[in-house]
């Protein structure tokens, strides 16, 4: 078999795996998904718009690039590291739960290049002067090497790698401000340097029969997952340690913590909560900066629907925050949000046919200091998070419009609520 059908088989097969057989736990690829001419790498782009499917942050954006690999096999792949906020390697077998994961300054850069994620100057060096290599290995991985294992033992010889790219400092470059990384396949012996896709696929807007069974293997897949998100007993309104995460493409260095939420015509929810500081990268802070509480925090409203969409997210940097620090969020469907006011983040409901939402809080990297206080402590505890987080806990109230227009937060956490 020449280079080009080894590639073709793997790419063109994992590529439909991903859209359906591997979404299914299917353990061999059925159907050839259409390939670019030649074969292509990073098939996948999820941002919020293409393929919002597991509750994403719409200020990340995460390439997928399935595959299949021997026991000999290994995927190398080259790239410069990103102008970001964070920037992570992250493999996932059939169940769609965590297998490794290597993230920015864990990645040794290449000789003569630096890591700004591990120096700040180095956030100044043009991109050839970030370089960086990695490869996927079938067995153990050896980190002195950056290399990152793809497959479980005794488990179906196909996973999906993801790159994620939190808050590019370019707003206008998704992968911030670098190309995709060079993926080159060595499988059966053969040698392959395989170009990033023109376009991603993305099924929800492809006609034909490979992306009708992509979206029902992604549907059923994710519906399957979040099923276990939250225990039948959760109560409305109150941010909650989901009981799993598992099979919803998890990120290890984001903990979560969400609360459910549901429609009422002129009614909001109000949720006030302390904001924990942050690196703002986009005012030319380094992502490594020492005083900070978290790399990275946001707000996210969600469908709790199958394929669990996002509507939208507040991220750190987004958010308005009094001089106390103080956050105050308003959810709503747009008759029911408030006019203009500088002390308020909206979030908006979405579509009222979804009558129930979710909104999830994200911790990303706690640095020691707030650990305690972070949502990692409280999963890793085992604790309820309204006891270890303490005011950077967020409450949630529901509300009338008309008694958060006249008398703002305080009107709707005074008294009984509807």
């Amino acid at each position: 078999m020449s280079p080009r059908s080894i590639v073709r088989r793997v790419l063109g097969g994992s590529a439909a795996l991903c859209a359906a057989a591997a979404l299914v736990a299917a353990p061999t690829p059925a159907i050839a998904a259409p390939v670019d001419p030649p074969p292509c790498a990073w098939r996948f782009m999820s941002d919020g718009q293409s393929l919002d499917v597991a509750f994403p942050d719409t200020n990340a954006t995460y390439w997928v690039l399935p595959y299949a690999l021997g026991p000999r096999d290994s995927i190398e792949l080259s790239g410069a590291f990103p102008s970001a906020r964070y920037f992570s390697l992250n493999t996932y077998g059939t169940d769609l739960d965590t297998i490794d994961t290597l993230r920015d300054d864990q990645i040794l850069p290449d000789p003569g290049s630096g890591n700004p994620f591990t120096d700040a100057d180095n956030r100044s060096l043009p991109p050839d002067q970030r370089r960086w290599h990695a490869t996927l290995v079938s067995g153990p991985a050896d980190r002195t090497r950056n290399e990152i294992r793809a497959l479980r033992d005794d488990a179906a010889p196909v996973g999906f790698l993801i790159v994620r790219v939190y808050v590019p400092d370019d707003p206008g470059s998704l992968s911030g401000g670098v190309p995709l990384p060079d993926v080159t396949y060595r499988l059966g012996g053969a040698t392959v340097l395989v170009q990033p896709c023109s376009q991603p696929f993305d099924p929800k807007s492809s006609s034909g029969p490979v992306a009708d069974v992509a979206r029902r293997g992604i549907d059923r897949a994710i519906e399957t997952a979040a099923s276990g998100t939250f225990r039948s007993d959760t109560p409305e309104a109150v941010f909650v340690n989901p009981a799993s995460t598992s099979g919803l493409f998890p990120n290890g260095d984001n903990k979560y913590i969400a609360a459910q939420l549901t429609h009422r015509l002129g009614r909001v929810a109000v949720v006030r909560g302390k904001a924990p500081s942050f690196p703002d990268t986009r005012a030319g802070v380094s992502a490594i900066e020492p005083d900070r509480q978290v790399r990275y925090w946001s707000m996210c409203q969600n469908d709790l629907v199958s394929p669990y969409p996002v509507v939208a997210c507040a991220a750190d940097f987004q958010t308005r925050v009094d001089d106390d620090g103080w956050y105050t969020f308003v959810v709503g469907a747009p008759e029911d949000l408030p006019a203009s006011d500088s002390t308020v983040t909206v979030l908006p409901w979405g579509s009222t046919d979804v009558p129930k939402k979710v909104l999830i809080l994200r911790n990303m990297l706690p640095s020691p200091d707030f650990y305690p206080m972070s949502v990692q402590a409280s999963q890793s505890g085992d604790i309820d998070p309204a006891v270890s987080m303490g005011p950077y806990y967020p409450t949630v109230a529901y509300c009338s419009a008309s008694t958060f227009a006249a008398r703002g937060y305080h009107g709707c956490f005074e008294g009984p609520q509807s």
